[in-house]
């Protein structure tokens, strides 16, 4: 499956749940976005190593899952959030995000040795 099929996936996911019944703008999207990045630091932050994973199930927490009850937890997790979220918005304005990662990609490899001499 390939970046745009996934990105119609997730919009399509997230039409059936309703999340496009009301029109959103485009600063709550990145908004929203924003807060799945968030989340990841605040499990970070609370000491989550970034590939520790853990599932919640009625209001406890498991180390597999046993079927899809089972919330996935954790920075994983989280990052897996902003994808799906940023599918989402790539799907509700149709935009080719394969094609814009691609050109991405390819014009940040010309750039030289940590461009832009900034730091943290």
């Amino acid at each position: 499956m390939g970046i745009n099929d996934l990105v119609q996936e997730a919009h399509s996911n997230a039409v059936s749940k309703g999340w496009w019944d009301e029109e959103r703008s485009f600063g709550e999207i990145i908004a929203l976005i924003h807060s799945e990045a968030s989340e990841a630091l605040e499990d970070y932050r609370n000491g989550e190593p970034p590939t520790n994973v853990w599932y919640e199930h009625d209001g406890q927490d498991h180390a597999v899952q046993v079927d899809d009850d089972y919330k996935p937890c954790g920075i994983p997790s989280e990052l897996a959030d902003i994808v799906i979220r940023v599918f989402d918005a790539c799907g509700r304005y149709g935009i080719d995000l394969e094609k814009a990662i691609t050109e991405k990609m390819a014009y940040n490899a010309t750039r030289p040795q940590r461009h832009g001499g900034k730091v943290i």
